[in-house]
C-alpha cells in the first residue's frame, strides 16, 4: 500500500490510499487533512464532488475516491443522498472510541514490551523529537499528524495487523475530534507524555508504561469539540497555511 506522503513532509502512518493514486489525488488527500487538523475546515462542512473537481483538475470518480479513503479513515463522513461531510463525533461516540482506545493500546503496548527490539524504540524517541520539532516551528496539521502516527507505530510494532487496522480508523478520528478544539498554550496530543511512555519502554518498565499511556489517553479524552460556524471559501481553506521560520 502506497502511503500518503510529499516532498517535503514524511510518510503518515495514519492514512493509505491504494497503489493506483495518483498525485492529484494523494494532494486532494492530504490538503484536505491538513486543512481539518489547522481549523480551515470546520466540522460538518459538506465537500461537493464539484467543487474539488474543479479545485483539483480531477475527474470526479477521482474524487468520488478520495473521498471514500476520507471516510475509511473516519474523516469524512458519506451520508446517503446529501454528499460528503466532515466528520463530527457526537459526544457518545466521542466516549466509546476512547473508552476502546484505551484496551486496544494496553494490549498494543504489553505486545511491544514482548517483542519490540531496542531499535524500535529509539525509533520511536525519534519520532517524539519530530513532533516537538514541528510543534516548534509552528507547523500544526503536521505535528498533529506526527502525534497520531506515534500512536499507529505502537500498534505496528505490536506485531498484530487488525490491531493496527482497528486503531488507524480510532486516531484519525478521534485526533479529529480533539483537535478541533484550539485553546492557546494547550496541545491535542502532547509529546511530553509519548516521551513519558518512551522512556517507560526503555527501561521495560510495564506498570509505568501502561499508567502513562492510560493517563495520556484520560487527558486527551478530556478535550471536547466546539461548535464551528459556516460560511467558508473551500478553495481558500485548502490553500497551504505559510509555517513560521
Amino acid at each position: 500500500m502506497l502511503k500518503i506522503m510529499s516532498a517535503t513532509k514524511p510518510i503518515s502512518r495514519l492514512s493509505v490510499v491504494t497503489e493506483s493514486g495518483n498525485d492529484k489525488e494523494q494532494r486532494m488527500y492530504r490538503d484536505i487533512y491538513d486543512a481539518i487538523m489547522d481549523h480551515r475546515l470546520p466540522a460538518r462542512t459538506k465537500l461537493t464532488e464539484q467543487s474539488l473537481s474543479q479545485i483539483y483538475d480531477m475527474a470526479r470518480h477521482g474524487v468520488r475516491k478520495v473521498l471514500g479513503q476520507l471516510a475509511h479513515d473516519g474523516l469524512v463522513d458519506l451520508e446517503p443522498n446529501r454528499g460528503a461531510f466532515i466528520a463530527s463525533p457526537g459526544e457518545k461516540e466521542a466516549q466509546d472510541m476512547f473508552e476502546l482506545r484505551q484496551s486496544l493500546e494496553q494490549l498494543a503496548l504489553e505486545k511491544v514490551l514482548q517483542h519490540a527490539a531496542p531499535e524500535a524504540i529509539r525509533q520511536l524517541r525519534h519520532m517524539v523529537e519530530r513532533e516537538r520539532q514541528a510543534y516548534e516551528q509552528g507547523d500544526r496539521p503536521l505535528w498533529i499528524r506526527l502525534s497520531a502516527d506515534f500512536h499507529i507505530e505502537l500498534a505496528r510494532l505490536s506485531g498484530n495487523d487488525l490491531l493496527v487496522e482497528l486503531l488507524r480508523r480510532l486516531v484519525s478520528r478521534t485526533t479529529l475530534l480533539i483537535s478541533s478544539q484550539e485553546v492557546p498554550a494547550t496541545r491535542p496530543c502532547s509529546f511530553d507524555e509519548h516521551l513519558r511512555v518512551v522512556e517507560a519502554l526503555e527501561k521495560k518498565d510495564k506498570k509505568t508504561v501502561l499508567s502513562e499511556m492510560a493517563q495520556h489517553l484520560h487527558q486527551c479524552a478530556c478535550r471536547t469539540p466546539k461548535n464551528v460556524g459556516k460560511g467558508f471559501d473551500l478553495k481558500a481553506a485548502l490553500k497551504p497555511r505559510k509555517i513560521q521560520k
